[in-house]
C-alpha cells in the first residue's frame, strides 16, 4: 500500500488522467469573476460570494454549507474540511485546532486559537486575548470566506494564517421553517429549528440549537445549547441596516495529552490525572451583539460601519486550581469604498478602520480546586491571585485595485497597527505590571492576471503583525512569588514583542476540462514567532516567548473534477485538497534548522461521489496525515495515519427535506488527532497528543417548509 506520503501525488494524478466532463452545475472561473457583491454581503448568493473572493490575488477558500450538511456537522473540524491550506482537527470535542500556514503551531486544541483573525458576518470575534470558540455553531452558517495569510488585508485581518469569516443565515437564503436532527455513535444527538423570511423591506432569521455528547474517548462528554436571531431592514435603495445576536453555553469534559503507546492500545482512555481531577471547560454563557449599516452614497462609492458587544465569561476547571475569568470586547468597524476611473483605468479603493478592545473588568481570579504541592495546606476556595488583561487593537488600511492593463490588476495597501497589550497582578501584595504599546505596519502588494477567461494567475508580497495575548504574558513568566499563598505562580508578566512575517505568495486557480482547480505556493520569513523557548541558558523550564528566526513554507492544492456524467443517469466526482507545510528554524542555536512541531508536512483529503438525478448519493473518502514532531528537539514524532470513511443520503429535488448516513474511520484506526508541542523529550514518549474518533457512525434528517 502506498504511504500517505506518496497518495496525495497518485490520486491527483489519477484525476488528471481521467477523461473529464464538466458539469452542467459548476460555474465558471470568468463567470465568477465578472460578478460583483454589495458590501453589506446581505441577500448575496454563494456565486457572488465567490466572485468577490476571486478578486483577491491570492489564495482564498469558499465553504458552501450546503455541503458539509450532508453528513455530520459537529464542530469546525467539519466545517473547514477539504479546504486548501486548512488544517482542522478536533480532540473530540467543539475544542478544534485550526492552523492556517503554521498559524497557532504551539496552541492546544480548545486553547484561544492564535494567528487568525476570525469574523461573525463581518464583524470582529478575535479580540486581543484570541478567538473563543463556543459561539462558532456550524448550523448556524450560510458559508464560511477563507482569506489565507495576507489575503485578508482588506478586511483588517493582518495575522500569519489571514482570516475565517462565518457567514449566517438571513431571511433571504433560510425556510420558514426547518427542523433538524441527527443522532450516532458515543450517544451523539443535535437538534435544531430555525425560522427565517423576508416582509417587505424587513427579515428575519431565528434558530435555537442544542448538542450533547458523551465523547469517544473517556472523559470527553460535552454538552452545548445556543441561540441565534438577525433582523434586517433596508430604509431605501441606499440605506440598510442589520442587527445581530448570538448567546451560546457550552460544558467539555477534558480528557488531557496521552503518549503515542496510548494512543496505540487505549486509545479510549485519557490522562489519569485529568480523570482523577474530574478536569473540565465550562462557558457558562458568551453574548455577542452587533450591528452592520451600509450607506451607499451613490452608484460608486459606500460606508459600512460595525459595531460588536462580546462578552465571553469562563470557568476553567482544567488544572488543580479553578480560574474565573471575565471576558469583554467592544469592537468598531468602518469601511469606505468607491470605484473610480483614473487615466482612463478602472481602479476600487478601499478605507477601513477596525478598533476591538477590552473592557476595563477582563481578567481572572485563581482558586484552590485540589489542594497540591504548594497549595496543599490550603483549604479548597482559597483565593490565590487576582490578574487582569487588558489591550486593544487598532488597524487602520487602505488599498487599491488598479487595472494597469488589459485583464491585469495591480493592488497596492498599506495598513498601519497600533496594539496594546497589559497584564498585572493585583492579588497578593508583590505582584508586578506589564504594559506594552507597539505600533507597526503591513505593507501589501499583488498582481492578478486573467490569462484566458477561466485561468487567473496572482503573486503577492505582504507582511503580518500578530501581538502576544495578555494571558500569554502572565503565564510565559519566570518570576514567581516565593511565599505566601500564591507560593510558586507567576508574579510578574513577561514583556514580549510583536511576531511578524514577510511573505511571497505565487498561484492562480481556474476551471478547465479537467475540474476546478487552485494552487498556492507561499514563503515567509517569521521573526520573534512565539512559540515554547527557554527565558535563559540556566533555565529549566520553557516558556512561550519569542523565538530566533523560522521559517514557513508550503504548497496549497485543490481540485474538483467531475470524472463521468450522463444526463438523466447521473455523475461521478472526485473533491481533493492537498497541503504540504514545511515549517522550520532558520540556524537556531540550539535547534539548527529543526521542523517546527505540532503540524503534519503532508496532509491530503479526498472523496470520490456519485449523485443520481433523482438526489441519491453515495461517496467514499480518505484523510491522509504524515507524520508530526512532537517536540522542537524532533526527537520523537506521532505516527503517519490513513482514515477512510463513507456516506450516503437524499436529497429531495424539491429542497423541502434530505436524509444522510455518514460512517467515519471504517477501519478504525487508532491516530494523534492534534499535537501539542514539548520543548525537548529527548526521544520519550511524552503525554502531547490528543487521540482521534474511531469507528462512528451517524444518520440525520432535516425537513424545510418554504
Amino acid at each position: 500500500m502506498p504511504s500517505p506520503k506518496t497518495l496525495p501525488t497518485a490520486l491527483l494524478g489519477l484525476a488528471l488522467a481521467c477523461p473529464l466532463v464538466a458539469d452542467a452545475q459548476d460555474m465558471e472561473l470568468g463567470e465568477v469573476l465578472i460578478r460583483d457583491q454589495d458590501q453589506s454581503g446581505e441577500g448575496q448568493s454563494i456565486e457572488d460570494a465567490a466572485a468577490q473572493l476571486a478578486k483577491v490575488p491570492g489564495g482564498t477558500n469558499l465553504v458552501d454549507m450546503r455541503r458539509p450538511l450532508q453528513g455530520r456537522v459537529a464542530s469546525n473540524q467539519d466545517v473547514l474540511a477539504y479546504q486548501p491550506g486548512v488544517y482542522a482537527q478536533s480532540a473530540g470535542n467543539e475544542g478544534v485546532k485550526i492552523s492556517i500556514r503554521g498559524s497557532g503551531i504551539n496552541r492546544a486544541p480548545g486553547a484561544h486559537a492564535s494567528g487568525l483573525y476570525a469574523m461573525l458576518d463581518g464583524l470582529p470575534l478575535t479580540g486581543p486575548g484570541g478567538t473563543p470558540y463556543e459561539l462558532l455553531e456550524p448550523l448556524w452558517l450560510e458559508r464560511v470566506d477563507i482569506m489565507r495569510g495576507a489575503n485578508a488585508f482588506d478586511r483588517g485581518g493582518l495575522a500569519l494564517g489571514g482570516a475565517i469569516d462565518y457567514i449566517s443565515h438571513t431571511g433571504y437564503d433560510s425556510p420558514l421553517l426547518q427542523v433538524r436532527y441527527a443522532m450516532g455513535s458515543h450517544d451523539y444527538r443535535q437538534r435544531q429549528i430555525s425560522s427565517g423570511q423576508v416582509l417587505g423591506d424587513f427579515d428575519y432569521y431565528l434558530a435555537v440549537t442544542d448538542a450533547r455528547s458523551d465523547g469517544y474517548q473517556d472523559h470527553t462528554a460535552s454538552t452545548s445549547q445556543g441561540v441565534i436571531a438577525n433582523f434586517g431592514y433596508r430604509f431605501n435603495p441606499n440605506l440598510e441596516t442589520r442587527f445581530y445576536i448570538r448567546h451560546r453555553e457550552t460544558d467539555n469534559e477534558l480528557a488531557g495529552r496521552v503518549t503515542k503507546d496510548s494512543i496505540e492500545h487505549h486509545a479510549q482512555a485519557a490522562n489519569p490525572a485529568y480523570v482523577k481531577g474530574d478536569y473540565q471547560r465550562d462557558e457558562p454563557g458568551s453574548t455577542f451583539i452587533g450591528n452592520k449599516t451600509t450607506y451607499y452614497i451613490d452608484d460608486d462609492s459606500s460606508i459600512q460601519t460595525g459595531l460588536v458587544y462580546h462578552d465571553y465569561p469562563m470557568d476553567l476547571r482544567e488544572g488543580p486550581n479553578r480560574l474565573k475569568v471575565a471576558y469583554t470586547d467592544v469592537s468598531g468597524t468602518f469601511d469606505y469604498k468607491r470605484h473610480d476611473t483614473l487615466w482612463g483605468l478602472d481602479s476600487n479603493s478601499t478605507l477601513g478602520l477596525r478598533v476591538t478592545k477590552h473592557l476595563p473588568n477582563d481578567g481572572a481570579s485563581e482558586f484552590v480546586r485540589i489542594p497540591v504541592n504548594n497549595t496543599v495546606d490550603l483549604a479548597p476556595g482559597t483565593r490565590i491571585r487576582n490578574f487582569t488583561y487588558q489591550g486593544s487593537d487598532t488597524v487602520l488600511h487602505f488599498s487599491n485595485d488598479l487595472e494597469v492593463a488589459d485583464n491585469l490588476w495591480l493592488t497596492t495597501g498599506i495598513a498601519a497597527i497600533y496594539t496594546r497589550r497589559e497584564s498585572a497582578v493585583t492579588y497578593p501584595e508583590g505582584g508586578g505590571k506589564t504594559s506594552l504599546h507597539d505600533w507597526d505596519y503591513a505593507p501589501r502588494l499583488g498582481l492578478r492576471y486573467q490569462l484566458t477567461p477561466n485561468v487567473q494567475l496572482f503573486g503577492n508580497l505582504s507582511r503580518s503583525v500578530e501581538a502576544p495575548h495578555p494571558w500569554s504574558m502572565i503565564y510565559s513568566s519566570n518570576q514567581k512569588f516565593t511565599s505566601g499563598v500564591a507560593k510558586g505562580a507567576q508574579s510578574v508578566p513577561v514583556a514580549l514583542r510583536n511576531q511578524t512575517a514577510t511573505t511571497l505568495e505565487i498561484g492562480g486557480r481556474g476551471d478547465s476540462s479537467l475540474g476546478q482547480w487552485s494552487l498556492a505556493w507561499y514563503y515567509a520569513q517569521v521573526r520573534h514567532e512565539l512559540l515554547s523557548v527557554l527565558p535563559d541558558a540556566s533555565a529549566v523550564t520553557p516558556y512561550e516567548l519569542n523565538a530566533s528566526p523560522t521559517v514557513h513554507q508550503g504548497v496549497e492544492a485543490s481540485l474538483t473534477s467531475t470524472l463521468w456524467s450522463r444526463e438523466g443517469v447521473g455523475a461521478l466526482s472526485l473533491r481533493q485538497a492537498y497541503t504540504l507545510s514545511d515549517f522550520h528554524y532558520r540556524n537556531d542555536d540550539q535547534f539548527g534548522s529543526n521542523r517546527l512541531p505540532g503540524l503534519p508536512m503532508h496532509y491530503y483529503q479526498g472523496e470520490l461521489r456519485y449523485d443520481w438525478p433523482q438526489g441519491f448519493f453515495v461517496a467514499g473518502n480518505t484523510q491522509l496525515v504524515s507524520k508530526v514532531a512532537v517536540d522542537y528537539a524532533n526527537s520523537y514524532y506521532a505516527d503517519a495515519y490513513a482514515l477512510f470513511g463513507a456516506s450516503m443520503g437524499y436529497n429531495a429535488p424539491k429542497g423541502d427535506w434530505q436524509t444522510w448516513v455518514d460512517v467515519r474511520n471504517l477501519t478504525n484506526q487508532h491516530y494523534a488527532a492534534t499535537v501539542t508541542p514539548g520543548y525537548d523529550d529527548k526521544g520519550v514518549d511524552a503525554a502531547r497528543s490528543t487521540p482521534g474518533e474511531g469507528l462512528g457512525v451517524y444518520l440525520g434528517v432535516s425537513w424545510s417548509l418554504r
